[in-house]
């Protein structure tokens, strides 16, 4: 998968995702150098945060929200830590399992 920086609105929505977690400043600190792919390039959605770690696994929700598409359809979106509490993906899906086409300012 291409890796490539987050772009600003995926900023936004983390920066919301994270507010008043008890991790946030060490997560928040290691964004603007942060690497993602994304999971489905057919698409604005997920994504998952490269690491150097192998063997990564999904850890624990750390934040959640919704928010209404361009076209009206619901976006569910939930944020994960892998197992040893660094991010790991960035989960958003559409109630219509259409691509999400914008995620908003946040």
């Amino acid at each position: 998968m291409p890796q490539r920086p987050l772009n600003l609105p995926e900023l936004g929505l983390l920066i919301y995702l994270l507010r008043g977690q008890t991790q946030a400043e060490r997560l928040l600190a290691g964004l603007h150098e942060a690497a993602v792919a994304e999971i489905n390039p057919a698409g604005v959605g997920s994504l998952r945060f490269v690491s150097a770690t192998p063997e990564r696994r999904l850890g624990d929700i750390v934040g959640r929200t919704q928010f209404l598409d361009e076209d009206g359809v619901p976006v569910f979106v939930a944020l994960y830590l892998d197992t040893a509490g660094e991010l790991y993906e960035l989960d958003c899906w559409k109630a219509d399992d259409s691509p999400v086409r914008r995620i908003p300012a946040f």
